[in-house]
């Protein structure tokens, strides 16, 4: 596939011959793109950039530069994308701060129009961020998670497998695996349609939503309740849960208040 006239491109950069660079894009630097791999027109492509094969690159991305980081000092940091993501229009994924971690993405992720991945964030493999998803610094993003419209992540912050953050939801704290989260770091049930399309059985559904109601469906010392889940029958999906939360650093979301509504698991992953 071509590189299109228009394209200006670094001598620095490694293009693979089966890639296609369309109209306007710059590449600027050693960037590195794989086989197959798209590029629309306007998009630039910056920095010391890695990216894998068959992704497509939408108008208009900025994928690279440099962060938005005050202790950031010009060092020749990285950015790593894996395969068959798509990347629509506006999205802005930035490299990292240090020199030692690229910011990292996985495999099979579509970030749709206006997302913006910060410096050092690392997303797993088919994480959807919705149009105008915001994620702060270093925030880790586990599997099949899905970041829905609007929403905003405060830096360091981890978004567990499976869990689906509802529209203009926005957290400081860590959202557990196979949760569903609204408004302001509050999760209201678990996300049966997610876990069903990932192929969980109904077993392993049932043993999560019990957990998921000795841990959120009242607020209570979580240490305790904790203990009370390990105390019974822990199957493989309740104890990631479980470690997802004894190791969060910053505080799990919490349950709703007394006599707040518990809402519906009506999510999509």
């Amino acid at each position: 596939m071509p590189i299109h006239p228009t394209a200006i491109v670094d001598r620095a950069a490694e293009i693979d011959a089966s890639a296609d660079i369309g109209p306007y894009v710059v590449i600027d630097g050693p960037v590195v793109v794989g086989p197959g791999t798209r590029v629309f027109a306007h998009a630039v492509l910056t920095g010391r950039t890695v990216i894998g094969r068959d992704n497509l690159i939408h108008m208009a991305a900025v994928i690279g530069h440099e962060p938005q980081d005050l202790s950031y000092r010009g060092a020749p940091t990285g950015l790593r994308i894996g395969d068959r993501n798509v990347i629509r229009e506006h999205v802005e994924i930035h490299r990292a701060t240090a020199i030692e971690r690229p910011t990292g993405l996985g495999d099979d992720n579509y970030l749709l129009s206006r997302a913006h991945v910060a410096h050092d964030c690392q997303l797993g493999n088919r994480v959807l961020m919705a149009t105008g998803a915001t994620l702060g610094g270093h925030v880790q993003v586990d599997d099949q998670a899905f970041i829905s419209g609007n929403c905003v992540v405060h830096q360091y912050v981890r978004i567990g497998r499976l869990a689906l953050l509802r529209g203009l939801s926005r957290t400081s704290r860590d959202v557990p695996p196979f949760c569903i989260m609204d408004g302001t770091h509050t999760v209201r049930a678990v996300n049966r349609v997610g876990l069903r399309r990932a192929g969980f059985s109904r077993e392993q559904i049932g043993a999560v939503q019990r957990a998921f109601a000795t841990l959120f469906r009242r607020r209570r010392n979580l240490r305790q309740a904790l203990d009370e889940v390990e105390a019974g029958a822990v199957t493989p999906e309740v104890r990631q849960l479980i470690d997802f939360i004894r190791s969060a650093a910053r505080g799990v979301c919490l349950g709703p208040r007394a006599g707040g509504s518990t809402g519906d698991d009506v999510g999509v992953v």
